[in-house]
């Protein structure tokens, strides 16, 4: 099916339910968007996508994006989803076939055959997958839909193997910034005569404001994750600041691991002195995780956390701060350099997936609104995002856009509309986001496995004030090699 086709055709009532921005955890749910089974089973065959005439040779799709058991509002979405996806395909059926990405499971599990035919991942693993063929080239189905072009440049890359071939497309994007909790901050006497937060434009500065935060409130100025990989994604950050190269890609399929390098193992010394220099964290950031950074700043039990405007509706909506209390800033530069880290899900195919069955799931995508048509309906679908946004006491603020294009410009418009918040809160790190150079890609080679190893090292800094960071590192540095080694 032509792309322009589906998209003239998806009701207004389907694509109502189509489009809320990311604003959940990572891994949480393929869907982004708020709906009801009814209305979205109720559109006609007459304002339903129309069947793909090569599609009768595909008799089911598994959907790996379908929400986990315990979504029962997602999944009721997505049952809508379903009833007008088989409406407009006869002969073709859904079959909801949840799915995590782990890298541990999904090698073995794409090896034999038994991978859905569409998954989320992380902006971290394609280009493992593609050096493993473990996904499908699909750059001549997405030329022909017209969805090529559209895709972020810097998310296509990340997409890409060497000759440029795309292997998925993204559901979102994001950079990580600073999360401020402002009554907190003005508890602190930490606020501008103009409502913004006077937030640390350094990483020495933030240790500084965390000792104020925490003589003024009793309460944690930053929450730092140490207690699964996400704490080496966070600090890989960090790290860079410092001048750091993590991995170096020596352009022949091989790495080397650069985690004892001398920026590496300050910024390092400078993450263990925020524990025991500067009482600047959590009681114990070994059990912090993504969630629990939220809940630690939405309610107050922590001033500042590491995240993204993907999630805003985390501290939120989810653990109750109110959306003026929230404030989304750079991150703080480092002796070195300043950085953000950009990520985000790709959408990806099993190597054995057919052109037909991409071409299936590319419209499911369509029908739920994940596309960059620019369309009547698709503007009543970005209303109804922001409306509930509204209602639900979520920040209306703009996406980091995966796609390009007249899309973005007309989502902007919506949000400004609709906008319940400051923008003065949010300003800079939009600002920030833009500018040459800021963006920094996740490390190349195998990055969850350097996380973790970081996470150890973190785990151990964190926990003993004698703790030998140079050593750790050496360790680290070490096992993250051979690794890379084993996998060549």
């Amino acid at each position: 099916m032509k792309r322009k086709q589906l998209a003239s055709l998806i009701t207004a009532a389907v694509m109502t339910a189509g489009l809320l921005a990311g604003c959940g955890a990572p891994a949480a749910s393929s869907s982004t968007a708020a709906s009801s089974t009814d209305t979205a089973s109720s559109a006609s065959s007459e304002s339903t996508p129309a069947a793909d005439s090569t599609a009768a040779t595909v008799s089911e799709i598994k959907l790996g994006i379908w929400p986990e058991d315990t979504m029962a509002e997602e999944i009721k979405m997505h049952e809508g989803f379903k009833k007008t996806f088989e409406d407009s395909h006869p002969g073709v059926t859904i079959v909801p076939a949840y799915y995590k990405y782990a890298p541990d499971t999904f090698m073995p599990m794409a090896q034999a055959g038994n991978a859905p035919t569409i998954f989320e991942s992380w902006y971290t693993e394609p280009q493992k997958l593609i050096r493993n063929g473990l996904v499908k080239d699909i750059t001549d189905v997405l030329q022909e839909r017209g969805w090529l072009d559209s895709i972020s440049p810097s998310v296509r890359a990340l997409l890409s193997d060497e000759n440029g071939r795309v292997y998925g497309v993204p559901r979102d994007a994001y950079s990580l910034g600073l999360m401020c909790n402002l009554d907190l901050f003005e508890q602190a006497g930490l606020m501008n005569d103009d409502g913004t937060p006077q937030y640390p434009k350094t990483w020495d500065e933030l240790a500084t404001t965390c000792q104020t935060i925490k003589e003024k409130t009793g309460k944690a100025g930053l929450c730092l994750l140490a207690k699964d990989n996400a704490g080496g994604w966070h600090w890989s950050n960090i790290a860079w600041d410092f001048g750091a190269e993590l991995v170096k890609d020596n352009g022949d399929g091989t790495f080397t691991s650069q985690l004892n390098s001398p920026e590496a193992i300050a910024a390092m010394e400078y993450t263990k002195d925020l524990k025991w220099k500067y009482d600047a964290l959590t009681d114990d950031p070994t059990s912090e995780d993504w969630g629990t950074g939220f809940t630690a700043l939405g309610t107050g039990a922590a001033a500042m956390y590491i995240a993204a405007n993907d999630a805003v509706m985390q501290p939120t909506q989810a653990n109750g701060l109110p959306v003026d209390k929230l404030a989304l800033e750079p991150l703080p530069a480092g002796p070195k350099a300043q950085y953000s880290l950009m990520g985000g899900t790709p959408y990806m195919f099993p190597a054995n997936a057919t052109d037909e069955e991409v071409n299936l799931c590319l419209d499911y995508l369509e029908i739920m609104g994940k596309s960059p048509e620019v369309s009547d309906t698709a503007r009543e679908g970005w209303i109804a995002d922001a409306k509930q946004r509204q209602e639900g006491g979520v920040p209306v603020i703009p996406n980091f856009p995966a796609y390009i294009g007249d899309v973005v410009t007309e989502q902007n418009k919506i949000v400004e509309e609709y906008s319940n918040v400051d923008m003065k809160l949010f300003n800079d790190y939009f600002d920030f986001s833009k500018k040459d150079g800021a963006l920094h890609v996740e490390a190349p080679g195998d990055t969850q496995s350097m996380y973790a190893e970081l996470t150890n090292v973190l785990q151990a800094v964190l926990t003993d004030e004698n703790a030998d960071v140079t050593a750790l590192m050496n360790t680290a540095n070490d096992n993250y090699q051979a690794l890379l080694d084993a996998a060549e």
